[in-house]
């Protein structure tokens, strides 16, 4: 029942991709570049979004999760080098590209080149940083 549920989830968040438009590269570079031709009608996503989440987390996290014991939180609050660089290369790769991780996903539905290479570099990219902790450890 908990991987029926997590497929409806996740076919849910697909559809709010594509239908705002977010797995389109281009209106997704065109929503980043604030000092050109600034596309901006991802703002209503962006910020319904994080309004949805900013409103209901604080009442979402007094429930009791119903398929888990507990819910999954960051316990680190630090701010160290590895989240800086980390969020930097999230960012550059969506500015050049126009795609993260979510939308890409979505995208290697539709088997194109950019959208295959993205999948393979994010996967390869996930790999290599487990396999540098794995060895740090």
């Amino acid at each position: 029942m908990k991987n029926f549920i997590s497929f409806l989830l996740g076919v849910l968040f697909a559809s709010g991709l594509v239908f705002s438009g977010m797995v389109n590269p281009s209106k997704v570079i065109g929503f980043l570049d604030i000092f050109g031709n600034w596309d901006y009608s991802l703002v209503l996503v962006m910020g319904g979004a994080v309004g949805t989440n900013l409103l209901l987390f604080p009442f979402i996290l007094k429930r009791k999760p119903k398929m888990e014991t507990n819910f999954h939180l960051p316990t680190s609050k630090d701010i160290d080098l590895k989240l800086v660089l980390g969020a930097t290369l999230f960012g550059v790769g969506w500015g050049i590209a126009g795609i993260c991780p979510g939308p890409g996903l979505v995208n290697l539905s539709r088997l194109d080149r950019q959208s295959v290479i993205f999948v393979i570099a994010m996967t390869t990219g996930t790999f290599l940083y487990r396999f540098m902790i794995k060895k740090r450890l």
